[in-house]
């Protein structure tokens, strides 16, 4: 791919995340992705043929990424290092994919209805993966007998706030936006409180 085809897509998805993200799927046409771009309509569509795939487009930009941070818990034997590189992962998704991060939670909660058969499934697929290895962990006695959905649950909710609540977020810390300092923190917290509370072990 040329560079200055995949410089346009780059601009057309991060738009169209922020337009997604604000406005929803259905209220979001693709005559305002282009205003937005400062693009002629016609561009859009030359590279993405129809809404749905621009859309698909936009969710493969965090679904991806978070498919992908959960190597370390399914390749590694050490506990306390594959979750501190899960949670640590996960955190930069929500930093550099803010927007695609809350059209996600927003499809999600609507019903996933627009949500691709085979991202649902690999989603699926990665979810069933780590709570296996969370079991597995605590039957070694690597981790204490914790339910492993809801210490799934519990680090997808505690690491995604960042991107889906972030106005929130930054609101209370009074900031216009959240800079490398907040995210290491926010990371070294999760990580730890993940690991002492649930008496996660090493085996190294």
């Amino acid at each position: 791919m040329s560079r200055i085809r995949q410089k346009n897509q780059d601009l057309i998805i991060e738009v169209a995340s922020e337009q997604f993200a604000t406005h929803g799927y259905a209220a979001t046409k693709i005559v305002d992705i282009a205003k937005a771009a400062e693009i002629p309509k016609a561009n859009v569509f030359y590279y993405f043929s129809s809404k749905d795939k621009l859309y698909y487009a936009v969710l493969q930009t965090v679904t991806q990424p978070l498919l992908e941070a959960s190597r370390p818990i399914e390749e590694l034997s050490d506990p306390v290092e594959a979750l501190s590189q899960y949670i640590e992962t996960k955190l930069r998704i929500s930093q550099e994919h803010p927007h695609a991060s809350k059209v996600f939670a927003n499809e999600v909660m609507s019903g996933a209805k627009a949500l691709p058969d085979d991202i649902g499934a690999e989603l699926f697929k990665q979810s069933q993966m780590m709570i296996d290895k969370f079991a597995t962990w605590s039957q070694q006695g690597l981790m204490d007998e914790v339910p492993p959905q809801h210490l799934m649950f519990t680090i997808w909710a505690a690491t995604q706030t960042y991107a889906d609540f972030g106005w929130q977020i930054c609101n209370v810390m009074q900031k216009d936006e959240l800079d490398a300092q907040d995210y290491r923190q926010a990371a070294e917290f999760l990580t730890q409180l993940v690991i002492k509370g649930c008496g996660v072990k090493s085996n190294a």
